[in-house]
C-alpha cells in the first residue's frame, strides 16, 4: 500500500516527512510506499504560474499526477496505481487530499485531516492574513515584515496565539519566498468543499477519516476542525495548543496518526 503526504501553505514536503515519515512506516509497515510531493511553487516544484493554476483541484490534479508517477517508478508497475492509498494532508494539504478525495482522483481508502484550515468559504477570516503576506512580499520582499506585524490582522493572531504567529511570520524567511508570493495570494481563495454534504458523501463512499485539530489556533479554527469531522462522521482528536509548548503538540500529532493507522 502507498501512503501520501501532503505539506502546509509555505512548507514543503519535508513538513509531513520529518512529522509523519517514520510515524507511517512504523504503524503500517516498513516496506510502506511513503510519497510526499511539494505542490506548485513550494520546495523542487519552480513553477508559479498564473493565479488560475492555484485553484486546489488544478493543484490536487497535479499531485495526483506526481503520486501515480511516483508509484509507478518505485514499484515499476503501472498497475500498482490502481492500489488502494492512505492520504495525510496538513492545512493546505489536507484541503487538497479534500478535493483528491471528493474528484475520485486517487484511490483513496483512508484520509487523515491535520488541523483543516480550509472550508466552503472562499478567504475565511483565518486566512486573511495570507494574501496581506502575499501583496507585502511582492511589494518590499522579506523586508515587508516589518509593515506586517503592524497590521491589524497580525495582531489578532498573536493576541490570540504567539505560537501562532511566529508560525505565520516564518512566511517570509521561506525560500523563495518573494518569487512564490502569488501562492498566498491565490490559494487562500480557494472552497475546500461546496457544502457540508460533499464531505457526508466521503463516508457513504466507503472512506475512512481522521481529524485532527488544536484549541488556540487562529489559522487552524478548532471549530473548522469540529466541522470537518461532524461532516466526515470521523473522529476528531484535540492535539494540546502550541502556546502549550512545540514539543508536546508535535508529540500528539504522531501519536494520534500513529495510532489510528494501527487500529484502522
Amino acid at each position: 500500500m502507498t501512503t501520501v503526504l501532503l505539506h502546509g501553505l509555505g512548507a514543503d514536503r519535508r513538513q509531513p516527512l520529518e512529522l509523519f515519515g517514520e510515524v507511517v512506516r512504523a504503524a503500517v509497515g516498513a516496506d510502506e510506499l511513503v510519497i510526499a510531493p511539494d505542490v506548485r511553487a513550494h520546495g523542487a516544484f519552480a513553477d508559479v504560474g498564473a493565479p488560475a493554476d492555484f485553484a486546489l483541484d488544478r493543484l490536487a490534479a497535479e499531485v495526483a499526477a506526481s503520486v501515480r508517477a511516483g508509484i509507478v517508478r518505485a514499484v515499476q508497475s503501472d498497475a500498482a496505481a490502481s492500489d488502494p492509498i492512505t492520504i495525510v494532508g496538513i492545512s493546505m494539504g489536507a484541503a487538497i487530499a479534500l478535493r483528491l478525495a471528493i474528484g475520485g482522483l486517487l484511490p483513496i481508502e483512508r484520509a487523515v485531516f491535520v488541523r483543516p484550515s480550509f472550508s466552503d468559504e472562499s478567504l475565511p477570516d483565518n486566512l486573511r492574513a495570507f494574501p496581506v503576506i502575499g501583496q507585502l512580499l511582492a511589494d518590499a520582499g522579506s523586508g515587508g515584515i516589518t509593515e506586517f506585524r503592524e497590521r491589524g490582522v497580525f495582531r489578532r493572531i498573536a493576541e490570540e496565539s504567539p505560537a501562532g504567529a511566529r508560525a505565520i511570520l516564518a512566511q517570509f524567511s521561506a525560500p523563495d519566498a518573494a518569487r512564490r508570493a502569488m501562492r498566498l495570494v491565490e490559494i487562500p481563495r480557494n472552497r475546500a468543499f461546496e457544502s457540508d454534504a460533499e464531505l457526508t458523501r466521503l463516508a457513504d463512499r466507503g472512506i475512512r477519516s481522521l481529524v485532527v485539530g488544536a484549541p488556540r489556533d487562529p489559522v487552524h479554527p478548532l471549530a473548522l476542525a469540529e466541522r470537518w469531522a461532524g461532516a466526515l462522521g470521523a473522529p476528531l482528536e484535540l492535539l494540546p495548543p502550541r502556546d502549550a509548548g512545540q514539543p508536546a503538540h508535535t508529540a500528539a500529532q504522531r501519536e494520534y496518526v500513529g495510532r489510528w493507522l494501527r487500529r484502522d
